[in-house]
């Protein structure tokens, strides 16, 4: 049986760049969409040679703004992979938008074009904190366009930012109670972080101190959980049945193929996983799709030990962890081959690992402190 696929498809620009953002977005108020359009679907075609005989499962439109792409752009690259590769009946295809009233006016269009579940960009609905936050976006303009998603796509989901400088639990509790109103299905609800190269690291901007970060974190999963959002990843919350597939495959350790400028993926090929990357920066990427090479890539063959790290990194983000079976089929290593002994009674005992000689899981205490955790529990 040949391993499934999801395709990650990264659109690159972005209206201005939000000083909390450390991911591979550009600003850019001109795009060729034809060119661009082009572009993917020679790199589809590529990608395709490898993968031959493939059951795509999901595809992820990601940023970058998405949304900001021509729908007929999503039409034509989801034609293209169904053309392409088998494709799964129940294909799950999320596209991430913000809520601009501009880019609302595409939601029906991108509908049209096969997209199934769209990600909203919302991270708050207080004017003040999307001002501090960079957002384009108002709180009206977040509440219409997560009312037109839930007329629109059959699935929706929206993101929040808590922890931002002066944030107290009794304010993110509202910014819940306002979420919860629109009986979401899913959340993604993320810390907020400050990264290196960031506006907001250039400027200095604080991160809240850790005990408030640690309390607001316990309050969002208590209060989700009784709303019927329980956590199934660290920072994703959603009702039994409506969780991200595409997201899950990351986290499980599957097959994903990465396209567009610093795409990453993960591909068997010949048996062994490899880590891919493409070319990071978006003018260099489509110059080199226009050339007879193509991209250059990096593609390197991941060790069984390379691998198994990757796997508890990612598994023990979910709530459901790590499985002692899965984790052998997948590395050809046992749990017992690269856990530390000491270090797991250690965890145990302090309430941050739970093992029951099946399953290696974090506890809810343990989640947000995995560094720490892997540093300890790896030989």
């Amino acid at each position: 049986m040949t391993t499934p696929l999801a395709l990650y498809i990264h659109w690159p620009f972005c209206v201005s760049k939000c000083p909390y953002c450390d991911f591979n977005s550009h600003e850019s108020s001109v795009i060729d969409q034809g060119g661009w359009k082009r572009a993917y679907l020679n790199r589809l075609t590529d990608l395709a040679e490898r993968t031959e005989g493939r059951v795509v499962e999901t595809v992820f439109f990601g940023g970058g703004t998405p949304s900001l792409m021509d729908a007929g752009t999503v039409a034509a690259i989801l034609n293209q992979i169904h053309r392409l590769w088998p494709v799964a009946p129940d294909l799950e295809v999320t596209l991430e938008a913000n809520p601009t009233t501009a880019e609302g006016g595409k939601f029906a269009d991108f509908a049209s074009a096969g997209v199934n579940r769209l990600s909203i960009g919302v991270q708050s609905f207080d004017d003040r904190a999307l001002k501090f936050l960079g957002r384009a976006h108002n709180a009206k303009e977040a509440r219409d366009a997560i009312r037109l998603a839930a007329k629109t796509f059959e699935r929706f989901s929206f993101d929040l930012i808590y922890a931002l400088p002066g944030q107290g639990p009794t304010d993110w509790a509202d910014q819940m109670a306002k979420a919860l109103t629109f009986e979401p299905e899913h959340l993604s609800v993320y810390q907020l972080t400050v990264e290196p190269g960031t506006g907001f690291h250039k400027a200095k901007v604080a991160e809240v101190e850790e005990d408030l970060g640690a309390g607001l974190y316990e309050q969002t999963q208590a209060s989700l959980s009784d709303a019927g959002l329980p956590a199934y990843e660290i920072s994703n919350h959603a009702r039994p049945g409506a969780e991200c597939r595409h997201n899950l495959i990351y986290w499980n350790g599957g097959d994903y193929l990465g396209v567009g400028p610093g795409a990453h993926g993960r591909v068997t090929l010949d048996g062994v996983v490899h880590a891919t990357q493409e070319i990071p920066n978006p003018a260099s990427w489509i110059k080199a799709m226009r050339s007879e090479a193509g991209p250059e890539v990096r593609c390197q063959a991941l060790s069984p030990e390379e691998r198994a790290e990757e796997l508890l990194l990612m598994g023990l983000r979910t709530v459901r962890g790590v499985g002692a079976k899965q984790f052998k089929a997948k590395t050809g290593l046992t749990l017992a081959d690269i856990l530390s002994p000491v270090g797991l009674e250690t965890l145990q005992t302090e309430n941050l690992i739970a093992w029951d000689g099946d399953t290696l899981r974090a506890t809810d205490q343990g989640r947000p402190l995995l560094n720490g955790i892997l540093a300890a529990l790896v030989v």
